[in-house]
C-alpha cells in the first residue's frame, strides 16, 4: 500500500489549525506521514502545534516567505509516495475518508482527484470535477489541493511550486503536469474535504493576480492557447454573464436588443475582417 504524507501549512490562524489538527488525527486510519509547515505565527499556532507533537511526524515553526515556499518546504521534507496538503481550515470530508481512499492510491497513476465542499461562514457547497480533464477545464477551473492525491516524485521530475506566484502555482502545476506531460490520473468520484474558502485564492479582489499569473504560465507552457485564453476569460466577464442572464427573460430581452439596434445604427458598420474574427 502507498505511504501517504499529509502536509498542513498554517500562519496566524490558530483557530483554523486546531480544526485541521482534529481532523487528520481523528481520521480512522493512521498510517501516514503528518507534517506541518508554520510561518514563524504569533497567535499561539506554536503552542498548539506543541499540544500535538505526538501525533506529527515532522514541523516547524520560522518564517518563510509565503504559501507556496511554505509548501514546497513540507514536499521537500516528505518521505511518502504521495502528498496531499490540508492546510490551517480544511478539513477531510469525514473520519473514514482516508480509509476508503489510501487503497486505491497505486503505481498505475500519479494524481488521484475527488470532489470537496466549498464552506464560507453558514455557506457550505459541493464542488464536483469531470472524470476527464482538459485544458479547456483548466481555462475557467483548477483541481482543489485539498482533494487531490500528488505523487511526490512529479515534483521532483518536473518542478516545484512557483514561488513567485502568490496565487496560481498550484494550477500552474497541475495544467502542466496533465496537459503538457499527460500524466495518469484518476477521478475519485467521492468527497474528500472540505475547503475553507476564506483564503487568498477565493478572494475576488485577488482575481486580477490570479488572472494574470495564469496568463503568465500559459505563455510560458502553453503560447498556442493565449488567445482562446483571452475568448475564455472575456466569455465569464461579468458583462457577459449579465448578458446571458438577461435573455432568459424575454420581454427584457426584446428591449435589450431593440436598445443595441438603436445604438449600431449610429455606429460603423461590422468590416469582414471583424465578422470572420
Amino acid at each position: 500500500m502507498a505511504k501517504l504524507s499529509i502536509i498542513t501549512i498554517n500562519y496566524n490562524d490558530k483557530k483554523g489549525l486546531k480544526k485541521t489538527l482534529e481532523s487528520v488525527v481523528s481520521q480512522t486510519y493512521d498510517e501516514y506521514e503528518f507534517i506541518v509547515i508554520d510561518g514563524g505565527s504569533t497567535d499561539g499556532s506554536k503552542d498548539l502545534i506543541l499540544e500535538y507533537a505526538d501525533k506529527i511526524s515532522y514541523w516547524v515553526s520560522e518564517n518563510d516567505n509565503g504559501v507556496f515556499h511554505a509548501m514546497n518546504k513540507g514536499i521537500k521534507v516528505a518521505t511518502g509516495d504521495f502528498v496531499i496538503f490540508m492546510n490551517g481550515g480544511d478539513t477531510f470530508y469525514s473520519e473514514a475518508t482516508l480509509s476508503q481512499v489510501v487503497p486505491e492510491l497505486n503505481s498505475q497513476f500519479d494524481i488521484y482527484y475527488g470532489d470537496n465542499y466549498k464552506e464560507s461562514g453558514n455557506s457550505k457547497r459541493l464542488k464536483t470535477y469531470p472524470e476527464h480533464l482538459q485544458f479547456s477545464f483548466f481555462y475557467t477551473s483548477s483541481l482543489n489541493h485539498q482533494s487531490t492525491f500528488i505523487r511526490k516524485s512529479l515534483f521532483e521530475e518536473h518542478f516545484y511550486y512557483n514561488e513567485e506566484y502568490k496565487i496560481a502555482s498550484d494550477w500552474e502545476f497541475f495544467a502542466y503536469v496533465i496537459c503538457h506531460k499527460n500524466v495518469p490520473y484518476k477521478y475519485l468520484k467521492k468527497t474528500i474535504s472540505v475547503y475553507d474558502f476564506n483564503g487568498i485564492s477565493s478572494n475576488p479582489k485577488f482575481s486580477e493576480v490570479f488572472h494574470k499569473e495564469k496568463s503568465q504560465s500559459i505563455q510560458k507552457y502553453f503560447p498556442t492557447f493565449i488567445k482562446d485564453y483571452e475568448n475564455v476569460n472575456e466569455l465569464n466577464s461579468k458583462r457577459f454573464i449579465q448578458f446571458q442572464y438577461i435573455k432568459k427573460y424575454s420581454f427584457s430581452w426584446k428591449v435589450l436588443k431593440l436598445i443595441l439596434s438603436i445604438m449600431l445604427l449610429f455606429l460603423p458598420k461590422i468590416s469582414n475582417e471583424m465578422k470572420k474574427e
